[in-house]
């Protein structure tokens, strides 16, 4: 029997989704839990890896089970009683034995949250930064972006991607009081790859380079070339669509 469960996560205290030794990681966590309910070993697949520190807003995975399992929504209601405050689970249903949490996904979306002016309420959640930014510049930057399909410049070194080839659906910037909001939607994305897209963005918006020189930096692909890896405490996965 195969099962999906939907889930939301704050990444503070774990390094990431996936299982690492030596590591805390929200996969460890659901799946010791799914294991002690269920009675069986449970090994759930994720929809994709977060780094050490990113948040889910909306998580998907799926796990097999060899017995149906009767009650759904109290097993969902055992494992929010169960799991730690930051981890909970919206539902859990019975699915096909073909879909995948991962490889059935046609695309995600993520959320990265700026700052502009200091703001006790925003330090857990967003990235302070004290610079005026130029959002139409930024912008343009987005729509460069939107035609681009090789993203390597953004992608950590020593990754192991068989592609750095994406297909952006999304890339835009929206500004509300001193609260940006970067909004990124991908059929795909590479490891680090929207921090690294914020950092550089950054790097546009503050004026420290050009168009011509944000160009120059795709078209490199090396990570040498682009931004810094901003902080990931500001980075939300939020949707995926089946």
């Amino acid at each position: 029997m195969r099962y999906k469960i939907t889930l939301s996560y704050n990444g503070k205290n774990y390094h990431g989704w996936q299982l690492q030794p030596n590591a805390l990681t929200v996969q460890e966590v659901l799946d010791k839990a799914l294991s002690m309910l269920l009675k069986e070993k449970i090994s759930t697949l994720g929809a994709g890896r977060t780094d050490t520190g990113v948040h889910a807003a909306f998580f998907v995975a799926h796990f097999d089970t060899q017995n149906e399992i009767s009650d759904l929504e109290y097993l969902v209601y055992k494992l929010n009683r169960f799991l730690p405050d930051d981890i909970a689970i919206f539902s859990i249903e019975k699915v096909s034995k073909d879909f995948n949490a991962r490889f059935s996904a046609k695309s995600r979306t993520y959320k990265y949250l700026i700052h502009l002016k200091k703001d006790v309420f925003l330090k857990e959640s967003s990235w302070f930064f004290p610079q005026d930014l130029d959002l139409d510049l930024m912008q343009k930057g987005c729509e460069i972006l939107k035609q681009t399909e090789d993203f390597a410049s953004f992608c950590k070194a020593g990754a192991d991607n068989k592609t750095t080839i994406c297909k952006l659906y999304q890339a835009d910037f929206v500004k509300e009081g001193h609260k940006i909001v970067f909004t990124v939607k991908a059929d795909r994305f590479l490891r680090n790859m929207v921090r690294a897209l914020v950092g550089t963005l950054t790097d546009l918006g503050a004026k420290k380079i050009s168009l011509e020189k944000f160009q120059e930096i795709i078209n490199a692909k090396s990570r040498t070339c682009a931004g810094q890896s901003v902080p990931a405490h500001a980075l939300s996965l939020t949707d995926i669509e089946y």
